[in-house]
């Protein structure tokens, strides 16, 4: 049974931060001790971001607030609001990214109506409250009551393809099964001024957004196939435990990102990639390059490079994530999707396009996905009525 994403959307908050003027917010804080200084310039000149987004509308100069909690423009200081302060603007804000991704990949879904979604997948690690995202999606855009409800949280930048992953599996063992798939993070709320190195890190790549797919193995005439899901897999470095860790503090999540994880990236990658590509007889001993697409989660500039040099990838194959990585910034769960969004959007090519995908969080875990860009009739060109016929007997 063939499962597929029969439609992918994204959806940003309105704040747009511009990578230069957030670095010069944070290299300006008291406290930073000259090696501090240092790091801020260089990770957020280095990062390859150029804007980001947030939920955190007081991270501008030209926000004004009676009580700010996060920055105050007028004094150019950050505070330092608690974890329930931050938890509590996620509940607000990530709602509506929730619910805005969800509108949207159901609205551009042709023969998909809410009432026929029978399982929905939300995924944050930002965050956590009760009734949650699930809850809130289904009453807001009227699904079934009854809808089947998973949440993945706490997971990381990873999350994207296990919530996939369950996707294809409730799709396979019901034909019928209409899956919504809702990823949303608000990495943002949880910055802070800091000489760590692993937090200065964060602030300079952590952004917000949200990512929505409408997955079925159903039969939908009216609908056009986007992509097909071909295979997953799941690999844990042999090290690297202490390296990507997320956790959480008094003052908000905090991260650690050792700076020796694009070394294990490098060290792993192939190995990690080998049980997905033992999957398809016909990439087997195939150089990587010779795969069309490559979407990587762009967990940073240098993770990127290491991934490129290691599979001697090209330049064009990497624009999917390095341009999500410059226009949008590090947004964990859901970056993924937008890398995957990005591919789909480019001119269709001659043959069969296969996407090798691949994401890395905490553990340090790989997981990698394996899928098919399903090609589209040109609307220049009329179908033979023998082919229609055809596809009608398929």
């Amino acid at each position: 049974m063939t499962v597929y994403v029969r439609a992918l959307e994204t959806a940003v908050p309105p704040t747009l931060l511009v990578q230069t003027e957030a670095r010069d917010v944070f290299a300006a804080q008291p406290g930073l001790t000259r090696l501090g200084s240092r790091l801020v310039a260089t990770c957020f000149d280095s990062a390859a971001i150029d804007t980001r987004y947030t939920a955190v509308r007081e991270l501008t100069m030209d926000s004004r607030a009676d009580n700010p909690q996060f920055f105050d423009p007028d004094t150019g200081l950050l505070r330092s609001p608690s974890t329930k302060a931050r938890n509590d603007l996620f509940a607000t804000e990530a709602t509506k990214l929730f619910i805005e991704a969800a509108h949207a990949a159901v609205d551009n879904c042709a023969g998909i109506d809410p009432l026929d979604i029978t399982h929905l997948i939300t995924v944050s690690c930002t965050g956590f409250f009760n009734p949650g995202p699930d809850y809130k999606i289904v009453r807001a855009l009227g699904l079934n009551p009854a809808v089947q409800r998973y949440h993945l949280g706490f997971m990381g930048c990873y999350a994207a393809f296990p919530a996939l992953r369950a996707a294809k599996s409730f799709c396979e063992a019901d034909p019928e099964a209409v899956v919504l798939v809702v990823c949303a993070e608000l990495c943002s709320l949880h910055v802070r001024t800091s000489n760590d190195p692993d937090a200065i890190m964060g602030s300079a790549l952590f952004a917000d957004g949200a990512a929505a797919a409408v997955v079925t193995a159903r039969d939908v005439p009216e609908s056009t196939a986007l992509l097909q899901l071909d295979h997953f897999e799941t690999v844990l470095t042999p090290v690297g435990e202490d390296s990507m860790a997320w956790n959480i503090g008094d003052e908000g999540f905090e991260m650690v990102l050792g700076n020796y994880v694009p070394h294990i990236i490098d060290d792993h990658i192939v190995g990690a990639l080998e049980p997905l590509l033992a999957r398809d007889a016909s990439l087997r001993g195939l150089p990587y390059r010779d795969i069309t697409h490559w979407a990587i989660h762009p967990g940073g500039r240098s993770i990127l490079d290491k991934v490129q040099s290691r599979l001697e990838l090209t330049d064009e194959q990497l624009v999917p994530a390095r341009e999500t990585l410059r226009n949008f910034g590090n947004m964990s769960s859901a970056t993924v999707l937008f890398v995957l969004k990005h591919i789909l959007d480019l001119p269709p090519r001659d043959g069969d396009e296969r996407i090798c995908s691949m994401a890395f969080g905490p553990g340090l875990t790989v997981e990698t996905g394996l899928f098919t860009k399903v090609r589209q009739p040109r609307p220049d060109i009329p179908v033979p009525a023998a082919a229609e016929a055809e596809s009608s007997l398929a």
